[in-house]
Parts: C-alpha cells; structure tokens; sequence
C-alpha cells in the first residue's frame, strides 16, 4: 500500500463504526454527516474497496469494512489509553528536586515544608547527591547545585551566591568569651574542603587574612566534606566553623548557633537551578521554579546582610 489514509479520515470511519451510523458519528464528532461521508469515500479511494453500503435508509459497514474497522478501533483505543495513561500519570506524579547533600539538608528541606503548607496536593521528593543527573533520561525534574556544573544544563538559572561567616555553639563561646575577631582563630576551628570539582569555599587562613591577621591553619584540624556535617559538629560545641549564611539559618533562629564576629567572605561561585523541560508540564511544576528563584532572591539579601 503506498500511503496510509489521513488520520481525520480514519477518526471519522471509526466512529462509524462504533456508532453505527453516519449521523451518530457525525454528531460525536461535532461535524456535519456530509463530512463523515467524504473522508471515508477518500479511504475508499486509497484502499480500492467499499467500506460503506446503504441498506434501505441507512449506511452499514460492508464486510470489508467490518475487517477493516476490527484494526483501526484497536489502533484508536491504544492512542485513547496512551493518552489516559499520561494523563494519569502526570496528575499523581511528584516533583522529584536533586541537590547537593548539604543544600538538601540546610537549605532546601526546611524551605520545603512552606512550599507544601502552600500547595497541600503537590507531591514532592527530596534527593541529596552530589551526582549531577541528566535530566529527561533520569527520573529528576529538578537539580541545584554550584558553579560551573550549570553548563551542563540545557535549561539552568543563578540563584544566589552565599557568603560565610563564623559560627558557633552558646556554650562554646561563652567557654572562651573571645573579645575580637582574631580570638576566634585560638578556638577549636572546623574546616569544609569540598570535592574537587567545586571550588571550595573560604577558609580560615582566609578569613583571618580579611581581619588583617597572619594565621595558617593547622596540620590536623578536623575538615569535612560536608558542609552540613561541620555545621552539625558546630551546633555541638566541637568548635568554631566558617559557615553558609543559607545553611545556618535554622540554626541561628533556634539558638543552636550564633555569630559571635558578623564579618562575611563571599563564596567564589553561585548556585544554581536546571530543570528537564517536561518538568514545568507537570502540575505545579512551573510554580515550583517560580518559587526557588523567589526564596533564592531573597537568600541572596540574607547572606549579604542586606535583609536584615
């Protein structure tokens, strides 16, 4: 067979067929009966056979055409339940957001539970790793994360860029009671190198160089690959840490943590969210980005010091 016939016409020949008249296919199709009877005579003329016959003052199918029709509503009730399958599939789908371990733990999963409070129906899950996926082939919509991993990203927008500050427990500031930003470099001093795809942010060498002091910090001191883990160890009086003014938040607010020196060094790069273009089609998809980039606007005033 050299072509296939028009979809409008084959759509108009099976509603024919299931409602086994012109008219009533007509009338479910929203067109006149004259229209149904021209697109199955160009089937007719493609195929070379007969499709329809009248019998008194109605049209039946003749026998070719019942053979016919036997495959053609097939084909149309897998488009229908293809299409039904997607429907239901993208109505109860949750939003799956990937992110750094730390920003997941600190940033974004307290942020999370006002997003829900807000949209009550929007399902929502929480993934922390530092694996960069490849979104439209994992199952991911989302994604933040730093620096110059967006370029990976067909889809990507900057948040925010952090800034750090020292941080520590009451007790253990109340324990030393330093009485100038230098003091703090005599504490227990907690230090974050991060992977070697990221550049890492300032430590305390540098932070002492910002107050104009010459410090090095020791052979030995205890460093994280997390920064969420040296943050925890803060809040349980191990010592000082250089820490995101985004991932302190909670901290600071429930006097786990305070800034004993409010002096910030800035984080070399920013943060970012990429989304899977099919993300934004599910619901609430599109209003999650919204919100992302809202909290992110506002974080960035937080961090600078300009929100206070």
């Amino acid at each position: 067979m050299a072509s296939l016939p028009p979809l409008r016409a084959l759509q108009a020949f099976d509603a024919v067929g299931r409602c086994g008249s012109v008219t009533a296919a007509a009338l479910e199709l929203g067109v006149s009966p004259g229209a149904i009877s021209q697109q199955i005579h160009k089937i007719e003329e493609i195929l070379g056979l007969r499709l329809l016959e009248r019998r008194g003052k109605s049209v039946e199918l003749t026998s070719w055409g019942r053979l016919y029709h036997v495959g053609i509503r097939q084909g149309f009730d897998q488009l229908r339940s293809a299409q039904e399958t997607l429907g239901r599939a993208r109505a109860r789908s949750s939003l799956v957001v990937s992110c750094l371990p730390s920003v997941a733990s600190k940033w974004m999963g307290p942020q999370l539970f006002d997003w829900h409070a807000a949209h009550s129906g929007a399902g929502i899950r929480l993934v922390g790793t530092d694996a960069e996926p490849r979104l439209g082939e994992d199952e991911i919509d989302f994604r933040i994360s730093y620096g110059g991993k967006a370029r990976a990203f067909d889809h990507h927008v900057e948040l925010f860029t952090d800034w750090v500050v020292p941080a520590c427990a009451p007790a253990l500031l109340a324990a030393h009671a330093p009485q100038r930003p230098a003091d703090l470099l005599r504490l227990p001093l907690l230090s974050i190198e991060w992977v070697s795809d990221h550049r890492s942010p300032p430590d305390w060498t540098a932070w002492a160089r910002s107050i104009g002091v010459d410090f090095r910090e020791a052979p030995g001191e205890l460093t994280f690959a997390l920064s969420s883990a040296a943050i925890d160890a803060a809040v349980n009086g191990r010592g000082a840490v250089l820490a995101q003014m985004a991932m302190i938040a909670d901290d600071l607010a429930s006097g786990r943590l305070v800034i004993p020196f409010d002096h910030r060094l800035r984080l070399p790069d920013a943060y970012f969210l990429a989304w899977d273009r099919a993300a934004l089609d599910k619901p609430f998809g599109a209003e999650f980005r919204a919100w992302v980039i809202a909290i992110a606007r506002k974080q960035a005033l937080l961090s600078t010091g300009a929100g206070r």
